[in-house]
Order: C-alpha cells, then structure tokens, then sequence
C-alpha cells in the first residue's frame, strides 16, 4: 500500500516541499512506497519552488479514507487537516507547530515535532546521511522551504540549526542563497491573479481565542503596497469569509520582510479590542502597525486575546 504524505490545507512553501522531500525518503530509502499529495492549490511561492527545481505539483486530495495510510506533515491540527484524518491509518507526523490535539490513531506511530522554524530542516536530520543521496531537486526543496519559513532568516523562529542547514544546503547545490530568496519572495509578492477571498485564506489557520474562532491569515511579501491598496475589499470580504468557514472573525496581518513589521487590518470593534489587547498598541483606524512582528507561530497566536 502507498503511504500519503501531506501537510496542510492552503499549502505554503513548507507544506508543499516537505512532503515531496519525505515521500522521496520513504521511496527511496526506506523502501516504502509513498506519494506527496497536496490538500489545496500551492500558494505563488511554492508554485515557484515546484517550477524552479522542476518539480511535479503533487494531486490534490479533497479527504482520506480508513484505507489510507498517511504521515502528517507541518502540522499536527485537525482543522489543518482532511475531514475523515481520524479515520485514515495515520502512522506518522513530522512537525515544528505546537501540539493541538484532536487526533485519533489506530495504534502507536512515530512523532517528531521540534522547536525548529521549518519541517524541511526536521526531515533533513531525520534523513541524516542519506542527504547525501538526495537528488538535486530534493535538496533545493529543502533549502527554500527553509529560506520560506525563515523568511531568509529574519524570523524569530529562526534557529542558527535552521541557517547552518539552510547554508550547508546552499553550498553543496552552488547557489545563492540571497538570490533564491529574492526570487521566491517576489513571486509570494505577485497576487494580483487573487480575489479578496482567495487571499484571506492562502494562508491561513483556524484557532479559538476567548471563546472566538477565528482565522488567522497572514501575507507575507516584499511589496505590502499592493495589499494594502486592496484593504477596503478585503476588510469587505472578511465576513463572508468568515460565516463560510463557520469563524467568527478573519485577522490579516500583511507582513513586510524587508521593513520587518506587520499591518493588521482593523475592520470592526473586535479585532480592535483584540489588536489593544494583544499587541498594546493604540488603534485609531483601520490599520495598525505592528514593528517587529513576523511570525504567526511565535508572536501572534501566543499573544492573541481578548
């Protein structure tokens, strides 16, 4: 039986790439036959990674089944994850998020999450030597999965494991590492192909605060111009978005790289009261700036409250 590898719903850089990278090491190492599968469209970035390493984009799967086998990368949430993951054979996961709960195995499995800033850097120490072996196109994965999550370094889930990796990755494929970056991050930059609801949700998590779902997105790009020029359609689109995905709230935090900084767009009271509350700012329109501020997983949701 072929084990399915995959990570979360609106797949980004990492979701995508690590799962590619494991199935490869599962397949070629472990001789267990397994297949990279994707739960959404790649967003522009990892679009990218897949064109530049000549990649093929994984099929994309709508749920599981209790004849699948699976391993769960880049998360380890249920609302991440396909509707029937508790009835699949999950005999896996691979992680770098805090553990949520929620999921239901059929029996013990094996589960590695680290306080690292990227699965990818997870897999290769789980690989060890057999890096070495890896194709071409499996080490760039690798390299910008890390250089996507590490946004080139400069978030503070960065770890000097993260960038020793990241460069030794570098090194031995020849190339760049500022120039990959440039290139990735202008392609997460260019979303204008997006509508207002695309955007709130390419990437995106589901959590609860005070007794509030809410979905959390964030664009990260080189260019916040262009999103903020649209913030009065998204702000617009935020409630649709929100009663559709059965949230009480959507919070887009537009995150400029190179300023290291974020803009929350303020829509109503709530996200108001939230942005204060959370972040000790003084709101006084529909935005706020918050400096130094880069990453979900470290400085947003553990300071979210109400």
């Amino acid at each position: 039986m072929t084990t399915l590898v995959f990570g979360h719903k609106s797949p980004d850089t990492d979701s995508t790439g690590s799962p590619i990278i494991w199935a490869w090491y599962l397949s070629n190492v472990q001789n267990t036959p397994a297949k990279p599968v994707l739960l959404g469209e790649p967003n522009t970035e990892a679009a990218f990674m897949l064109t530049h390493w000549n990649l093929t984009k994984p099929e994309i799967i709508a749920d599981v089944t209790a004849a699948d086998k699976v391993v769960i990368v880049d998360t380890n949430n249920p609302a991440e994850l396909p509707p029937s993951i508790n009835d699949a054979q999950i005999i896996g996961i691979i992680d770098h998020h805090m553990l949520v709960g929620g999921l239901k195995t059929k029996s013990p499995i094996d589960i590695t999450i680290r306080p690292l800033a990227c699965t990818a850097t997870i897999l290769h120490d789980l690989m060890g030597d057999a890096v070495a072996s890896a194709p071409r196109e499996i080490k760039g994965a690798m390299l910008s999965c890390i250089l996507s999550d590490t946004l080139e370094f400069r978030s503070p889930t960065t770890t000097a494991h993260d960038r020793a990796v990241a460069e030794a990755l570098a090194a031995d494929l020849g190339v760049s590492i500022s120039d990959l970056a440039t290139a990735m991050f202008e392609a997460k930059s260019d979303v204008s192909a997006f509508t207002d609801a695309e955007l709130l949700r390419m990437d995106s998590k589901e959590y609860s605060v005070a007794g509030k779902e809410l979905r959390v997105s964030v664009l990260e790009t080189t260019a916040p111009k262009i999103v903020l020029d649209r913030k009065a359609s998204l702000m617009a689109a935020m409630e649709g978005v929100a009663r559709e995905d059965g949230a009480d709230q959507v919070l887009l935090f537009v995150v400029d790289i190179l300023r290291e900084e974020a803009t929350l767009l303020v829509p109503n009271d709530l996200v108001s009261q939230m942005a204060e509350a959370s972040f000790g700012c003084t709101v006084t329109g529909d935005t706020v700036v918050l400096p130094g501020v880069m990453s979900r997983k470290k400085q947003i949701i553990p300071a979210l409250k109400l």
